[in-house]
């Protein structure tokens, strides 16, 4: 009994090609989006998570403020160098404090100039951050103590002051400072999201400080614990000892956040997978209007087949097979859809993460069976709701009235 309606349905559309594929268009279009952002952000969410491990589990960031959500924190006051000097001082199971503090700037060398941020820092911040020196040296210990004026600096400073010439020894202008370049870092490129990790200048923090800035602030405390050593453990500890710095009575919350690397990871893909989520949703919409347009054609086709209806019941088909057949084309109608939907999608992903690599972003979409599973049981979803209507018509239509239908 299924066999033949799916013959009969398939008869059916195969004898009206342009106006199956136009009713197919809604649905194609519409898991196309779904597929197409669900594996972009899938992409995404997988490239964030890859770059924040390459850092080491065992990486850390206390910062100023109060965090109440993804990207979102209360007012706090800034650190200063004594509390990173403390957290090295007295908690023995951390490796690495490197504190540190950014600002935008404009970078200038004879005639050519760039904007990028510095950073001022200290020599541990290298291997906080799993940074490497390409050329060059890095900071002396006598260069971060008296604030020299130095600085090492990433590929894309270079290539845009200096393009093919060595810059070791030369001197760029930092607003009002003026420093020698000891060192080139390593390329990196560019991050999961989108920033360009080789646009930077590193001088020394007390440098930063003097003449920069103007202030003792510092915005973010980075730190990287021993091995085998539990950052939930690290936490509670670092937490102690900045309430304790902070004068935080019992009653007051804490106005800063420490940080591991799983809360850092899940608050970045939280905000991809979010955005993702909302696309989708959006994307989504179109689907329902793929189901509403099936739902046209098919009480159009109820119409238009009112004789052959007729025949049928007269004949002695019954209601259950009238409404089977007409069912099976609207589910058709949907499912092919959603196939080429899918193809769609999945092609569209790989021509987004081609033109994304060629930009010098990082991102590898990725599809999973889940995904394509259950596109192609809403869409069967979408053909069976939709057409259950125009079905439930065809299957009440009296014999008698049908064949007289003109």
């Amino acid at each position: 009994m299924l066999t033949n309606a799916f013959i009969l349905a398939l008869r059916e559309l195969r004898r009206n090609k342009m106006r199956s594929f136009l009713t197919m268009l809604g649905i194609i279009i519409g898991v196309a989006a779904v597929i197409s952002l669900v594996t972009i952000g899938g992409g995404a969410t997988r490239q964030v998570t890859d770059q924040i491990s390459s850092l080491g589990s065992n990486l850390m960031m206390v910062m100023p403020g109060r965090r109440m959500g993804p990207g979102q924190g209360g007012g706090g006051a800034p650190f200063k160098l004594a509390d990173a000097e403390a957290i090295a001082r007295e908690i023995p199971s951390i490796r690495a404090v490197a504190p540190t503090s950014a600002s935008a700037v404009t970078a200038i060398y004879a005639n050519e100039n760039w904007s990028t941020t510095v950073t001022g820092t200290t020599d541990r911040y290298f291997d906080v951050s799993n940074l490497k020196i390409e050329e060059g040296r890095g900071f002396a210990a006598p260069e971060i103590r008296s604030g020299a004026a130095v600085c090492i600096i990433g590929a894309t400073v270079r290539e845009n002051l200096f393009g093919r010439q060595n810059p070791i020894g030369s001197k760029i202008r930092l607003n009002k400072l003026s420093c020698e370049i000891i060192g080139l870092l390593e390329s990196k490129g560019q991050s999961s999201m989108g920033s360009d990790q080789d646009d930077t200048v590193i001088i020394p923090l007390r440098t930063f400080q003097r003449r920069i800035s103007g202030k003792t602030d510092v915005n973010v405390i980075r730190l990287s614990v021993k091995d085998g050593v539990s950052t939930d453990k690290m936490k509670k500890e670092i937490g102690y000892l900045m309430r304790e710095r902070r004068h935080l009575s019992d009653a007051e919350e804490d106005d800063f956040s420490v940080m591991d690397m799983k809360e850092i990871s899940t608050m970045l893909t939280g905000t991809t997978k979010v955005l993702t989520g909302l696309l989708g949703a959006v994307a989504a919409v179109s689907l329902l209007v793929g189901g509403i347009g099936i739902m046209n054609i098919m009480m159009v086709s109820v119409t238009e087949r009112t004789r052959e209806i007729g025949l049928r019941k007269a004949l002695g088909a019954r209601k259950f097979d009238i409404q089977l057949q007409f069912l099976t084309e609207s589910a058709m109608l949907s499912v092919f859809g959603g196939l080429i939907g899918i193809g769609l999608g999945w092609l569209l992903g790989k021509i987004v993460g081609l033109i994304a690599a060629n930009s010098g972003t990082p991102l590898i979409p990725e599809i999973s069976l889940k995904s394509v599973l259950l596109a192609t049981l809403f869409s069967l979803a979408v053909g069976l709701f939709f057409g259950w209507y125009p079905a439930l018509r065809a299957a009440n239509l009296e014999p008698v009235e049908a064949l007289r239908y003109e």
